[in-house]
């Protein structure tokens, strides 16, 4: 599976390159909305996974692919299929991809922020985007589902710590789910981003697949009430509800850039269906990749989606 996956729309960084630097499915939490599944390896030691050189090559080279067809890019962001602080080799890479020149951004879970090497590594991204679903233990345990060895005021104090020592731009995003009880949550919630200050806290509900079907969208009401409460202690405070769109970039191999993208970020059907036609592709190629299992398809909030088949691939049967 190849690290670098896009260009692809994002709703936070414009048009993003993502670098995937964990191996699926490695995460500290296994949250009950996520979009790429259920955490297959739960753990909280840091490891190397993949060497730096290999990293910094091929987002190098996929960058230049870029720049060659004049294609806009806003920022290399890691995003990967787990959590991405988990990388022990994480401050080494995002040191080299420096020298690219592009805005550098990273979506972490928060959950290893309370490790200063941690902390150490984020310092040197330009964009840092930290997940806040509760301030509460219970609500906590609930959505995020964190490992057992996981402390919630050790998180919270060192996203703290960390606002202390970063001059880059902070934001956070809380994920709100139907079926859950947020009463008074929301209050201590904004008490907490009061403290953390950040650029911009936002919320948002899901959009794509989530790991449990018995996962909904809140309701507008319960949005509308996060919103107010948030925007009453914060100085800016936006939604991350909305289709970020299809704008996917496909720029050799339209077949191996769906299957990494899809492995990390669930698509549409009209956006796959586009970015084969932008390749010169023909459309019984997605049926092909249904017929072969590199592909499933999920339904979900009213649209037709599409995610890698990992089990297939884990099998071995995958090209």
């Amino acid at each position: 599976m190849g690290i670098v996956f896009g260009p692809v729309p994002s709703r936070r960084l414009g048009k993003s390159l993502g670098v995937n630097n964990i191996p699926y499915k490695v995460c500290t939490y296994t949250c009950v909305y996520c979009q790429i599944g259920k955490t297959l390896k739960m753990q909280i030691k840091r490891q190397k996974f993949y060497e730096p050189s290999r990293i910094f090559k091929e987002v190098e080279r996929r960058v230049k692919e870029i720049e060659k067809e004049d294609v806009k890019l806003d920022y290399i962001t890691f995003v990967p299929d787990g959590e991405p602080t988990l990388d022990l080799n994480l401050e080494k890479e995002v040191k080299l991809l420096h020298s690219l020149n592009y805005p550098l951004a990273i979506l972490t879970n928060s959950s290893l922020i309370y490790e200063q090497d941690v902390r150490n590594a984020l310092l040197n991204f330009d964009f840092v985007s930290l997940k806040l679903d509760a301030v509460s233990e219970e609500m906590w345990k609930r959505i995020n589902r964190p490992h057992k060895n996981l402390k919630l005021n050790k998180i919270l104090e060192g996203m703290l710590e960390f606002r202390e020592e970063y001059g880059g731009k902070i934001v956070t995003e809380s994920m709100l789910i139907g079926g859950v009880d947020y009463e008074g949550e929301f209050e201590k919630m904004a008490e907490f981003l009061y403290e953390l200050n950040p650029d911009i806290a936002y919320i948002a509900i899901p959009t794509r697949p989530p790991a449990e079907e018995w996962v909904s969208q809140p309701n507008e009401e319960i949005v509308a009430k996060a919103y107010d409460i948030f925007s009453k202690k914060l100085k800016k405070v936006e939604y991350l509800i909305g289709y970020e769109g299809n704008e996917f970039v496909s720029l050799e191999n339209v077949k191996e850039d769906i299957l990494n993208i899809t492995a990390v970020h669930p698509m549409r059907e009209e956006a796959i269906l586009e970015l084969i036609k932008r390749g010169n592709e023909e459309e019984r190629l997605l049926e092909d990749m249904l017929n072969k299992n590199e592909l499933k398809k999920v339904e979900y909030g009213g649209h037709v989606y599409y995610l890698r088949n990992f089990k297939n691939m884990q099998e071995g049967k995958n090209t």
